[in-house]
């Protein structure tokens, strides 16, 4: 646990009493300041008293009498699309507003160290965090991955000299933080997602932002394959040869003498001063398939090399990385046919990314869908020979794929079922949903087990 800083003797309400917020109510308490609880349902509440924290209604009016700061949880609105009560009253009575990630680095980073690495973007923020904690892993260096994956970052043990955090941080979380001073920061790149939460495509771009403009990282590691990361890039950089920013592309060779990283056609290659200074064949990297893993590649290959690490070092732990469940993970091999499950593909951009890593592809997509539908894809779908459609959006989604034979089957059982019954030796059986897994299942995990459960079943029976 890292003790919060600053807080001695004074009262701090925690709004949300999941993962964050008693992570952050035991921090706080730990730093020697009184946190006062508060969670919307029951359960929440319990699980602080039965932890021996002070529980209190934050909603009755005067709560905030003697408050210093409240902490919000991740989950919790506090701006769009219209706050929390709690958070509308702490802003009445002049109470700052935090959360744990402020928490963490007002209170870690005291002469430099430890070294953090903050990845934050639309899309492989954990899939890149994850590839830079293995790879930092493999040569050696004593590492903590926090945040959005992994553990909260209070929770974290006290980093020591030479030690690396590695943080994924969603636009939830670096929107509110008062504190953000990562050594090196990560754009990966920039979809519309949670529009409604951040008032729009540039309050969302903007949430993002913040790691950058107010973190001031020694490194900036940006994505430009869109017009946002380009923007960013520039504003931070201070002419065509700052190597403080590391851009990144899968698009295209970036022209200048600064520092870039590029993945063409399954290559990646590092620029500096107009010169290539080092490459990896990314074709045989069997845990980062497709073009999205390949910027994910850039993206943590830029990372370290910030910190130091060789290409070579690099390059060698590239090829030990497994990769995560739920982003393009193989499941199984049946018959000549692939399983691979995308459950984390919840949003257009992701999915179509998942879609252009395979040739021959059985997709099943649907579930809670997104403004603006699946019709965006059209333009991605050459290599589907079928859609199974799932979910409350499935017929929705069927109305607008048209360029493709679509078939309704409700459930996650009948469109394994249908797709493997149907699909042809070389062929891949995708479940990238395009769509969240509310109406269905509780998070993406528990679709993409159900997802590996059934595909486990075709096993046993078939």
């Amino acid at each position: 646990m890292i003790p919060v800083t600053g807080v001695s003797g004074r009262k701090i309400a925690v709004l949300g009493l999941g993962r964050s917020g008693l992570s952050a109510a035991r921090a706080i308490r730990a730093g020697g300041g009184e946190p006062v609880c508060w969670d919307d349902g029951a359960e929440g509440r319990q699980r602080a008293e039965d932890e021996g924290f002070t529980v209190t209604d934050l909603t009755r009016g005067g709560a905030f009498e003697g408050i210093a700061e409240l902490i919000v949880s991740p989950g919790i609105p506090h701006l769009y699309p219209q706050p929390h009560a709690v958070v509308s009253a702490a802003l009445a009575a002049s109470v700052p507003v935090d959360n744990d990630i402020g928490l963490f680095f007002r209170s870690v980073g005291v002469d430099g160290l430890p070294k953090v690495i903050a990845v934050t973007g639309s899309n492989g923020k954990s899939t890149t965090a994850a590839l830079i904690d293995h790879v930092l892993r493999s040569d050696g260096r004593q590492v903590q991955l926090a945040g959005n994956i992994g553990r909260g970052v209070l929770d974290l043990d006290p980093p020591g000299e030479g030690d690396v955090v590695v943080l994924e941080l969603s636009s939830y979380q670096t929107e509110l933080a008062r504190a953000l001073t990562p050594d090196v920061a990560v754009f990966t790149n920039l979809s519309p997602d949670h529009l409604d939460r951040h008032g729009g495509m540039g309050g969302y771009f903007a949430a993002k932002r913040r790691l950058f403009s107010e973190g001031g990282p020694d490194r900036a590691v940006i994505g430009v394959d869109e017009i946002e990361g380009r923007f960013l890039a520039g504003q931070m950089a201070e002419g065509a040869g700052d190597d403080r920013v590391i851009r990144i592309s899968v698009d295209r060779k970036l022209p200048g003498p600064g520092w870039s990283v590029v993945a063409r056609k399954g290559y990646l290659a590092e620029w500096r001063k107009g010169r290539q200074v080092g490459a990896i064949d990314l074709r045989a990297v069997k845990g980062l398939p497709g073009s999205h893993n390949h910027q994910n590649a850039c993206a943590a290959y830029a990372a370290t090399r910030a910190l130091g690490l060789s290409p070579k070092a690099i390059e060698s732990a590239f090829h030990s990385f497994a990769g995560l469940p739920h982003r393009s993970e193989l499941v199984a091999e049946r018959a000549g046919v692939r399983f691979v499950n995308d459950s984390k593909a919840t949003n257009v951009d992701a999915a179509a990314k998942a879609l252009l890593a395979f040739d021959k592809v059985r997709w099943i997509a649907g579930g809670l869908g997104k403004e603006g539908g699946v019709t965006a894809l059209e333009p991605f779908l050459g290599s589907v020979s079928k859609a199974y459609l799932i979910g409350h959006s499935a017929r929705d989604f069927a109305v607008q794929l048209t360029s493709i034979p679509v078939e309704i089957c409700e459930t996650m059982e009948v469109a394994v079922a249908r797709a493997a019954a149907e699909a042809a030796p070389g062929e891949v059986v995708l479940l990238a949903p395009a769509a969240a897994s509310f109406d269905q299942y509780p998070n993406f995990e528990k679709r993409g087990d159900d997802f590996k459960r059934l595909v486990g079943a075709l096993d046993q029976t078939g």
